[in-house]
């Protein structure tokens, strides 16, 4: 790898021209607040010489020695213009103010302007600011980071109640969810209803569906990095919100005056209030909450550190039957540091964890597991020349995986004390990347990771007749579990198994003129977690294993092109893409599989393969009272596993089959209206295919018996989801000068009362002994009302 690194720094160097040259330097701000702003533009007027602030509004640019007007930009705000002598290296912040009319604006495109997102090579990333979301319409008037970006092509979930989401025919599992860069295992609360992200602590969101850089790894399908808010380092304000299920609440202020300041947001949702008034609930609790906190300093001109922090829980309850609880927690130390003009780093220490309890009151059972790993991570931005940037760094994970632990709740419980192994496991990354701008319509970026991973022992691990796990019965046509041979013990600094491998990145970027291009990208992408599930989205009850002997890590590869056009003076914007995306080693259950409670998972499993594809639409107005877009992804997702060393035909027969997750068609509408300077309006309209299920194709008689015979899997499909949100804002006094703004939000969820099906179930009437397919659907119409304030 340091010999890769030499060869990028050789190669670049070549390309610098042997001309006098510096750079400058500098922080891009907030004027009102001090928040850093994270991607703004800062470029040489007349010149194709820029750059755009990092994660922490930093940005560096290099030109020849002379003069030349500097321009400041960023998405609703006013920019700046300064002329500066380029005869010296030099330190330059700036502070940007909202423009007049960006108060209730909403913007949807991204941070920078779009002719230089036209230059840029990176690709199929969706990006998302706090103020877009919260104009959207959403369920029980809660604002949701995920439900939102659900509104963006290649972006779908598994209907509603379900939490997560799928990008580009993927599962949930491989999409990697970072809060300030620590990793979220589960993103809901309410069971899906709900994301665990506070709107009120966020600053930017980004989705990579593809192209993903160099410096994430871990997952095949996507990258969701949400960023908190640092907290306003010039004066206290609190702002929250009131609505009929849950209230938050968000504090921010200076701790020194323009070089530290915190944040503490907070949310809970008070329903079990609302259901001790009825006699048939009282008993029952359905509840969460969680907290958002964030503290900065800059020790001086070169150094900041930041502590951030998440922590949330759900509880639901029902009396006599089952207690569940689950949660995440996280926290992060970072220290930036500037060791000059061109070089940038971060050093990140993180903890994450996510963990559940159920206790089943009807048969004495209690049920808790947790995962929890360590991170540290150091990441250098070098801005080598006018032409190249570099991005490099090392990080290590250690995982700690409890799968599970029931204990009986009382001396004459039927359950028996059972303690799955816990897992332990470890993951190395290091990568370097390129941003080149080759030539004045040619921009290339390229890069390498390479992981490695190591499955700790700690255990003993069972060995299998002929090293089979799962074997094929060919005189009951099923998979079995295979014969235990022996176990064999694994010390804590023994490993049970190692994996590694080389990631390559590449996006390039073709300006065909100034309002146009074409970018094309290739990912490679590894990962060691899997996630456990044989339902079609995820519960509680899932849990995450690491890869080992018998299972092997994910392996992807994505391909995309895609052509984007600004017009109108960028009041439009035009997105298409393609991509062709495969997945090795992907996990499938065989029929019957039993997952809860069984230590030897690989028993039932097999490894197959997947592979999606697609085209994406997203066609954009930005400016006007009117703004919005229209998304459309049409799209496929299969998946095969073929019997292997266990024998006999796969899953499936061995055939391509629909992945839980394969929506042919999803379109997408979304419009906000300014009808005037108090009332906005804001809809969502949404159609996809139905997901697809399996259904029973026949019954026979056994000893008096009805059995069920099915179709072949996921063959058959649910009827499509469709429905229509609206909501209005309404702002009694919006001006600049009143210290107490707030506004009332009204909206409408489902407004024609469709009926989408989650699931349908088959069961034979007890009375008539009749077979009968029941529907199950979550929501109907639901209005919802919202007082938000900010002082």
């Amino acid at each position: 790898m340091k010999y890769l690194i030499l060869g990028f720094c050789l190669l670049c160097s070549s390309l610098i021209q042997a001309q006098e040259k510096y750079s400058v330097r500098g922080t891009i701000k907030d004027f009102s607040n001090g928040e850093t702003l994270l991607g703004a533009t800062v470029f040489l007027k007349g010149t194709s010489n820029g750059a755009v602030t990092n994660e922490y509004g930093f940005f560096s640019l290099t030109a020849p020695k002379g003069s030349y007007t500097l321009i400041i930009s960023y998405i609703g705000y006013e920019s700046i213009s300064q002329d500066i002598e380029l005869n010296a290296d030099q330190t330059l912040n700036f502070e940007l103010k909202e423009s007049a009319t960006s108060l209730n604006e909403v913007v949807i495109v991204a941070d920078e302007p779009e002719q230089v997102s036209i230059k840029k090579p990176q690709m199929s990333v969706s990006k998302l600011n706090a103020g877009t979301i919260k104009q959207m319409p959403a369920v029980l008037g809660e604002v949701d980071v995920i439900k939102s970006i659900q509104m963006l092509p290649g972006v779908t979930n598994n209907g509603e109640g379900s939490s997560g989401f799928n990008v580009r025919g993927g599962a949930v599992d491989q999409n990697l969810v970072l809060l300030d860069e620590a990793i979220i295992y589960n993103t809901s609360h309410f069971f899906g209803f709900f994301s665990v992200f506070n709107a009120d602590a966020i600053k930017d969101i980004k989705l990579y569906k593809g192209d993903i850089p160099a410096k994430f790894g871990g997952r095949v399908s996507s990258v969701l990095d949400v960023r908190q808010k640092d907290g306003n380092n010039k004066d206290f304000n609190i702002n929250g919100g009131i609505g009929l299920i849950s209230s938050r609440l968000a504090v921010e202020g200076p701790i020194v005056k323009e070089k530290g300041s915190f944040l503490i947001a907070g949310r809970t949702s008070y329903a079990h209030f609302i259901m001790k008034g009825i006699d048939e609930l009282k008993d029952d609790k359905i509840s969460f909450y969680d907290l958002n906190l964030k503290t900065n300093y800059e020790i001086n001109k070169n150094n900041r550190v930041y502590l951030s922090g998440y922590f949330g829980r759900d509880v639901f309850n029902i009396s006599k039957i089952l207690k569940n609880n689950y949660g995440n927690a996280t926290a992060n130390l970072r220290w930036n540091h500037i060791f000059n003009d061109k070089l940038f780093s971060n050093l990140s220490l993180i903890y994450s964890k996510y963990d559940y309890q159920i206790v089943l009151d009807f048969i004495e059972l209690d049920w808790i597991s947790d995962i929890k790993n360590y991170n540290i991570k150091y990441d250098f931005k070098y801005y080598l020349s006018d032409k190249v940037k570099l991005d490099f760094g090392v990080s290590g994970i250690s995982y700690n995986l409890n799968p599970g632990e029931v204990r009986p709740t009382s001396d004459s419980s039927p359950v028996n004390y059972l303690k799955l192994d816990e897992k332990r496991a470890f993951e190395g990354g290091l990568y370097v990347s390129a941003e080149h701008q080759i030539t004045d319509k040619l921009t290339a970026q390229y890069g390498l990771r390479y992981s490695a991973f190591s499955r700790l022992g700690g255990q003993n691990m069972t060995n299998y007749i002929n090293n089979q796990p799962v074997v094929y019965n060919s005189q009951l046509g099923i998979y079995e579990r295979g014969e235990e041979a022996s176990e064999t013990y694994f010390g804590k600094s023994e490993s049970i198994q190692n994996y590694d491998g080389f990631e390559p990145r590449l996006g390039l970027s073709y300006q065909l003129n100034e309002v146009s291009s074409i970018k094309a990208s290739f990912t490679k992408s590894t990962q060691y977690l899997h996630l456990l599930s044989n339902t079609s989205s995820v519960t509680p009850l899932d849990v995450w294993t690491p890869s080992g002997k018998y299972i092997k890590p994910q392996r992807s590869t994505q391909y995309a092109i895609g052509y984007y056009k600004n017009f109108k003076d960028n009041t439009y914007a035009l997105e298409l893409e393609t991509y062709y995306k495969t997945i090795d080693n992907r996990i499938d259950y065989i029929d019957g599989s039993d997952l809860i409670g069984n230590n030897n998972i690989e028993t039932e499993i097999l490894n197959g393969e997947a592979r999606a594809y697609g085209l994406e639409v997203l066609l954009r107005k930005n400016k006007g009272k009117f703004t919005g877009w229209l998304a459309y992804t049409l799209s496929k997702s299969e998946q095969r596993t073929l019997g292997g060393q266990a024998g006999g035909p796969g899953i499936n027969k061995g055939n391509w089959y629909n992945t839980p997750y394969d929506r042919t068609h999803d379109i997408s509408l979304t419009g906000i209206y300014k009808l005037n300077d108090k009332w906005s309006l804001s809809s969502n309209l949404v159609f996809q295919t139905g997901r697809p299920v399996t259904y029973p194709n026949g019954q026979y008689n056994y000893e008096g018996f009805s059995v069920a015979t099915y179709s072949s899997r996921n063959e058959d499909r649910l009827a499509a989801y469709h429905r229509l949100d609206v909501s209005a804002t309404y702002t009694p006094n919006n001006k600049p000068d009143n210290r107490w703004k707030g506004e009332w939000v009204f909206g409408i969820y489902n407004l024609y009362n469709r009926q989408n099906a989650a699931s349908v179930t088959f069961t034979q009437n007890d009375q008539t002994g009749l077979n009968e397919a029941t529907r199950l659907s979550i929501f109907g119409l639901i209005p919802s009302v919202t007082y938000n304030f900010k002082f």
